[in-house]
């Protein structure tokens, strides 16, 4: 085994070690863990909120156990992934030890480690981003087409794990038009790749139609309640806190695709990034949705920065370079990491903008990953009060409860929501008699009084009682003996729900 093997593998190891101590085990799994890990049980082509690979993911964390160790592994691995891939690129583009150790420091001490800590699509789609591009650089280079096919099914599993990946491909298109690359459109081999693609992606695309393109719904939704509050300056901004500890290196990148001979085949990676970000702010995206197109400008940089850098006076700025990834996490670990206590982090007093618009004293992330294993225990000890449990609905507000609730049940529950996917995960074969209600908290509730008239009798359970918790507040609704049929008045709602959908 050699140096530069070594070297890597101590990489991977700090990579997924630093995955699993960043998080305190005060924290719960975050809210959308809980959606993505139940579609395991409603394996599908497709889902309102997302395509379908998570939902694979999801079905091998069921099949090794559902355990917390597993859902925060395939991240991690996702990050490690990632990592290797800009260490083989920097190795295709004759980069040396010193370029290989830059990037990787570069990669393992950024906000990758905050996306890699949740078990959400974001993950593999920065390695999907990374994977295609590094594909294209070895078809410059090679010219073989096997690398169109790896990556037309590379973008293929992409696509299928997050439509973000669009933005790739929108924006890279014109930069090969305006490029000397641009023959790579004429080759006729690139098609019947892009033909490869399409039948890869077929499935979700059928059953987007057949589902009358819930998509659609689902943007439009997102537009209106959470894309409505994206500054684009604030998008600009984040964009550099990203790689905070890279910036100089992708600077560097920039300045060599430009005018380092070496990376002239490459020079159309510089408009595309500009392109792609213009997209970006045109259509108003989250910042993180971004995050994907650094990682192959890391590893350009790096091999620059380690050419330059080799002799006279420069030679001593390398280990400058290699610090400053490591100073920035410093501060970003106190930051941006539940590494601590929610009563120490709000001690600091930050203010953290949410999804809503409105500044908190604790990140949304953060929030989000407390008080479920609360609601869960708590809808559990009135479940069990039922001898004939399965005659009792458990409904929620959301997505987030719903998923929780069935994680950490003990019970054997299975908790719906006419929210997200759970729309579709009703099971009126049952004829239910009794209701468990999981309200999220609201000054005036009327849930008593518009509900409790259906049945013999009614009272609260519990509320979740972590005043950190985005969720507290929320209160389990007991309702006994329904004196209506609750099952037909569940089918009119899902019909409602379904056709707002289709709308």
């Amino acid at each position: 085994m050699n140096k530069k093997t070594l070297i890597l593998i101590g990489f991977i190891i700090l990579k997924f070690v630093l995955q699993y101590v960043l998080i305190s085990p005060e924290y719960d799994l975050q809210r959308d863990e809980y959606l993505h890990l139940d579609q395991a049980h409603h394996l599908a082509w497709g889902y309102l909120s997302v395509p379908p690979v998570t939902s694979w993911f999801s079905y091998l964390i069921l099949l090794l156990g559902n355990s917390v160790f597993w859902v925060k592994f395939f991240p991690a691995l996702f990050g490690v992934l990632t990592l290797i891939i800009i260490w083989k690129t920097i190795e295709l583009l004759k980069g040396n030890l010193y370029a290989l150790v830059l990037g990787a420091m570069c990669i393992v001490f950024s906000s990758l480690l905050r996306i890699n800590m949740l078990y959400q699509p974001n993950s593999f789609d920065v390695l999907c981003w990374t994977a295609f591009y590094y594909i294209l650089i070895q078809y410059i280079i090679s010219e073989k087409p096997k690398w169109l096919y790896i990556g037309a099914v590379v973008f293929a599993f992409g696509f299928l794990n997050k439509y973000n990946i669009l933005f790739l491909l929108i924006g890279l298109l014109p930069a090969l038009i305006l490029s000397k690359q641009r023959k790579i459109l004429a080759e006729k081999k690139l098609y019947f790749a892009l033909f490869l693609g399409l039948i890869l992606i077929l499935p979700n695309l059928l059953w987007q139609y057949n589902n009358q393109f819930p998509i659609v719904h689902h943007m439009k939704e997102l537009s209106e309640t959470q894309l409505v509050n994206v500054n684009r300056a604030d998008f600009l901004k984040e964009q550099l806190l990203f790689f905070i500890g890279s910036f100089f290196v992708i600077l560097a990148s920039f300045y060599a695709l430009l005018f380092y001979k070496p990376f002239e085949k490459f020079k159309f990676l510089f408009a595309s990034i500009i392109f792609t970000i213009i997209v970006f702010l045109y259509f108003k995206a989250k910042a993180y949705y971004a995050i994907g197109l650094y990682p192959i400008y890391i590893a350009l940089g790096s091999v620059f920065l380690a050419d330059i850098l080799n002799s006279g006076w420069k030679r001593y700025l390398k280990p400058v370079f290699i610090a400053l990834p490591l100073l920035f996490f410093v501060p970003m670990y106190y930051l941006a990491f539940p590494n601590r206590s929610p009563e120490k982090l709000v001690a600091k007093k930050q203010t953290h903008r949410w999804e809503d618009g409105k500044e908190h004293n604790l990140s949304q992330d953060f929030a989000d990953m407390l008080g479920w294993k609360e609601l869960a225990r708590k809808t559990d000890s009135v479940y069990a009060l039922f001898p004939k449990s399965e005659n009792t609905l458990v409904l929620c507000d959301n997505y987030g409860q719903a998923g929780a609730i069935n994680f950490y049940t003990k019970k054997g529950i299975k908790a719906v929501s006419f929210n997200a996917d759970y729309v579709n995960w009703f099971n009126l074969n049952v004829y239910y008699k009794n209701l468990i209600r999981v309200k999220t908290f609201e000054e005036n509730s009327n849930e008593f009084k518009e509900t409790s008239p259906f049945f013999q009798s009614a009272f609260i359970a519990g509320k979740i009682t972590n005043k950190y918790a985005r969720e507290y507040g929320t209160t389990v609704f007991v309702f006994t003996n329904a004196k209506v049929n609750i099952n037909k008045r569940l089918q009119q709602e899902i019909d409602e729900e379904k056709n707002y959908i289709k709308e």
